[in-house]
């Protein structure tokens, strides 16, 4: 009767599990397909670095001399969003060199072929997030842990699959005439999940940006055996303390609510240089701190 009982409870308790990662993915989607493809207003946030991501996802472009640099590409439908925002920036897109990916998702690597294709730029890619890139689908990425299968079962999260060109390693700076952007792989939100530093020249101020890929813990992944991939407790442990390492002083993120854009992005009127806003190694801090402590709490809750 005992057994019987644990099972009932058993079975109870993960058709309730089961049930709530479909919500999740039902309302995941949704709020996808809500702000999937509208527009933002591009803007120089300081020198030669420009933002030219839609409305919450974002995307940066770095000129130079010898082309340009660009970070992610948004969702499918976000690459003409993209473009039109460099054309309106008075640049062109045959003009980016290089394309650079925060992280394998549809959100970001979405629409990098059709930059890819606009632009002739070769395209750089962790040799941890290779796989799903190729695969061209979130559904491929054991970090989404249960969400991957909701993912496929939705049929959501599929993206063209562009053409790789370099893999890169963790360290490793890509070059292209004066601009050195450094790869920092702060994996855990996905195995290759990259964060990008590099020096912007503002004025007589040299200012390190840094873009971090991401920090979030999925719900309902496993930080304790069995992981949802092997090393994904070590992977984000190790992603805060680079991150805290990094002499930041503009902050950036793939989602614009991440480091408060918006609210940066008007506080550039008033300020003594339009950059000063977003020099803000305060609220990189405290966003790293904040990602930490949610890890912290969901392992303990797994302990």
């Amino acid at each position: 009767m005992r057994h019987f009982i644990k099972r009932r409870r058993f079975l109870v308790l993960s058709g309730a599990a089961t049930t709530l990662v479909v919500v999740l993915g039902v309302l995941w989607r949704s709020a996808i397909e809500r702000n999937r493809s509208v527009p933002d207003e591009p803007f120089r946030i300081a020198g030669t670095l420009y933002y030219v991501g839609a409305t919450g996802i974002t995307a940066f472009l770095l000129t130079g001399p010898e082309g340009h640099v660009l970070i992610d590409g948004g969702y499918p439908e976000t690459a003409p969003l993209i473009m039109a925002s460099i054309a309106k920036l008075g640049f062109n897109i045959t003009d980016v060199k290089v394309l650079l990916n925060s992280h394998a998702h549809s959100d970001h690597a979405g629409g990098l072929r059709a930059l890819q294709e606009a632009s002739g730029a070769e395209l750089w890619v962790s040799e941890g997030d290779a796989e799903v890139m190729v695969a061209g689908r979130n559904s491929a990425d054991p970090a989404l842990g249960p969400l991957r299968f909701v993912a496929a079962v939705l049929g959501q999260g599929s993206f063209p699959a562009p053409r790789i060109d370099h893999r890169f390693k963790d360290g490793q700076t890509i070059r292209l005439g004066p601009l050195a952007l450094t790869a920092h792989v702060t994996a855990g939100h996905t195995r290759g999940c990259t964060s990008w530093s590099f020096p912007v020249r503002d004025g007589d101020r040299e200012l390190l940006a840094v873009n971090i890929g991401s920090l979030t813990l999925f719900p309902f992944v496993s930080l304790v055996e069995p992981e949802a991939y092997p090393g994904i407790r070590s992977d984000f442990e190790r992603s805060f303390s680079v991150l805290r390492s990094l002499p930041a002083d503009i902050f950036l993120a793939s989602h614009a609510d991440m480091f408060d854009m918006n609210r940066k992005r008007r506080e550039r009127a008033e300020a003594k240089h339009p950059a000063d806003p977003f020099i803000d190694r305060a609220g990189y801090l405290s966003f790293i701190d904040r990602a930490e402590a949610r890890f912290r709490e969901v392992l303990a809750k797994q302990q």
